[in-house]
């Protein structure tokens, strides 16, 4: 933030965001991004399709939620808004939705704050806040003018928790963030494993590290770590093309090895 108040949003340098954004095919990023993705791509070619098929998951599992009931949301890690985004899914299916998304870099945020649009029945919101500083997140003005917390809440940790290395030991936030949902609320997780392609997850990682993004992809067992104590939606973890496709999806025509993640939805008893 420079002294005027202005954000320095570092377009000279890569930001995993913007990288996403470019490829989901968005136009929010820019040459240093658009190279840094180039390198990503060339180390795991299929990450253009993993990116893909992680958002259609997420579409599916937030109109899945709506549609049986939840009428709140609440999505960290959210990068740059790409239309539709968790949102515009939910609302079309309930207007009075209530979302708030929160990340912690004021990059995503001056973007988010220009592109975020509410259907006029709902609310839509966004906070500044880390992950990794659950009870602060969770304390934030924003969340608390915009969820009831006594109400089931949906939560989205959609492609975030493999940027949440061992050091801040991801299992315990997400516990963190559970135990302050009400019962009936929800959980939705997207994570890259290292199950599908190991060779080609390393490359990957070690490319995002070099441009200042550390990650760590875990397994099957690691990321069911994350549900425990939660009821597990069916069809369970499964490869994310895999869970409640939609028929136009030809997801019998993907790979796991292009989808290079688990997912699952679980529910709080």
């Amino acid at each position: 933030m420079g002294d005027n108040g202005a954000v320095d949003l570092e377009l000279d340098r890569a930001h995993s965001a913007r990288m996403y954004d470019y490829y989901l095919g968005g136009t929010t990023n820019f040459p240093a991004d658009r190279e840094a993705a180039a390198r990503a791509i060339s180390a795991f070619p299929s990450i253009l399709s993993t990116a893909r098929i992680n958002r259609r998951f997420m579409h599916r599992s937030v109109r899945f939620l709506a549609r049986r009931g939840m009428r709140q949301f609440l999505d960290i890690g959210t990068g740059i808004p790409t239309s539709p985004n968790l949102h515009e899914v939910a609302q079309r299916e309930v207007p009075e939705a209530h979302i708030v998304y929160t990340d912690n870099d004021p990059i995503v945020l001056a973007h988010a704050r220009a592109l975020l649009h509410s259907h006029p029945a709902g609310r839509t919101a966004y906070a500044e806040a880390d992950v990794t500083d659950p009870e602060g997140l969770l304390a934030a003005e924003e969340i608390r003018a915009t969820l009831d917390f006594t109400r089931p809440i949906a939560l989205s940790l959609n492609a975030l928790l493999h940027f949440v290395t061992d050091e801040h030991d991801a299992h315990d936030i997400v516990e963190r963030l559970k135990s302050a949902l009400p019962s009936g609320s929800t959980l939705a997780i997207a994570h890259v494993t290292t199950e599908f392609d190991p060779e080609g997850i390393a490359r990957l990682t070690t490319a995002y590290r070099a441009a200042g993004t550390p990650g760590q992809a875990r397994t099957r067992e690691e990321i069911a770590r994350f549900f425990a104590g939660w009821q597990l939606l069916d069809p369970g973890i499964t490869p994310s093309h895999e869970w409640h496709p939609d028929p136009h999806e030809r997801s019998g025509n993907v790979t796991n090895k292009e989808a290079a993640c688990y997912v699952g939805v679980a529910r709080k008893p």
